[in-house]
């Protein structure tokens, strides 16, 4: 789930049920929108047979070359036979942007992005036969390979030459139709495989660096709101991907659960509630800005942070959620 972590490190998942019973949606008359309850969603979409999702998940973090790694898979076992994680969450998409095993998409093949490192149907069989929940990792528009391969994706800085963050990894557009594509076919594939959670992250635009003058090829900033691409990305992706019967979840940068605007990156909390089975705000005490709760130093205070982050992103979602309740149950008879 975070990039931070190193392979090995074990790792409780803080994740936020989205909406209590409300999970999908559906094309509704005059353009509107109906929402399902999960009974309804359930009905709708045959699911495979997969793991029950623990209530809570203590899972350990494998980059794909632990993942490849034999002796690192059995000694993931032996760490989850003998303690009380039951969950892995596996890079299948980093921010190198390599899809690390045979996807069997034309779509994907095509963009040379395919790294055969991992026999996923055999890994992910191996982790279900000792009763561990698989979660895999997709970083989405963070991608170094298609900013170089597909240079007409990708964000460009005011010169025209492939823009670079802070890490000098390139990005692609948040707003090409064929990049939401793209991701949605490694979903599928990855789902086909058998894992029982899609994780999607850096589902926004950049951030880290130099901003001034940023140009993309598809995002229009003078027709639309970053907030309205992401938002129709998300439903894209989870419309598309819901039929595969995996868990759909987001990670969010840590401060949308305080801020009442996109902060220029397209995430508003409650979007994703909407699309999303869960949702895991990113909250690291060390992403805070001096003067966050008083706080100097916000990452010498981790508890108060992390407490008072998810705490507000609690009442927010409930809010939303009751919100969304009185909308779709219409005006009572007086």
């Amino acid at each position: 789930m975070s990039r931070a972590l190193t392979a090995g490190a074990a790792v409780v998942i803080i994740g936020l049920a989205v909406l209590g019973p409300w999970i999908a949606s559906r094309p509704g008359p005059a353009g509107s929108r109906e929402y399902l309850s999960a009974g309804e969603a359930a009905a709708a979409v045959p699911e495979p047979a997969r793991p029950v999702r623990p209530s809570v998940i203590k899972a350990i973090y494998l980059t794909s070359w632990s993942a490849a790694t034999p002796s690192r898979v059995a000694r993931t076992l032996a760490m989850i036979e003998e303690s009380e994680l039951n969950g892995v969450v596996i890079d299948l998409k980093d921010y190198t942007g390599a899809v690390v095993f045979r996807t069997g998409s034309p779509a994907v093949e095509a963009m040379g992005s395919e790294v055969f490192r991992l026999d996923l149907p055999a890994l992910v069989q191996r982790f279900h036969e000792q009763g561990v929940y698989v979660i895999v990792r997709i970083a989405a528009f963070q991608d170094h390979y298609l900013s170089k391969a597909r240079p007409d994706l990708a964000v460009r800085d005011p010169k025209g030459a492939v823009w670079r963050d802070h890490m000098g990894l390139g990005w692609v557009d948040p707003a090409s139709r064929e990049v939401w594509d793209y991701l949605v076919e490694v979903g599928r594939a990855a789902a086909a495989a058998g894992v029982d959670e899609l994780n999607f992250d850096y589902i926004r635009f950049p951030s880290d660096g130099n901003l001034e003058g940023l140009r993309y090829p598809f995002f229009d900033a003078a027709g639309g709101a970053r907030r309205l691409v992401i938002q129709r990305f998300f439903e894209h992706l989870t419309t598309m991907l819901r039929p595969t019967g995996a868990v759909l979840s987001a990670d969010l940068f840590g401060m949308v659960t305080v801020a009442v605007d996109d902060m220029g990156i397209g995430q508003i909390f409650e979007d994703a509630l909407l699309y999303f089975d869960y949702v895991a705000p990113m909250v690291y005490p060390s992403h805070y800005s001096k003067g966050f709760l008083t706080f100097k130093n916000p990452a010498a205070h981790p508890y108060e942070v992390v407490q008072y982050s998810l705490m507000l992103a609690e009442a927010r979602r409930t809010h939303y959620g009751q919100m969304l309740e009185t909308f779709t149950a219409g005006p009572q008879p007086g």
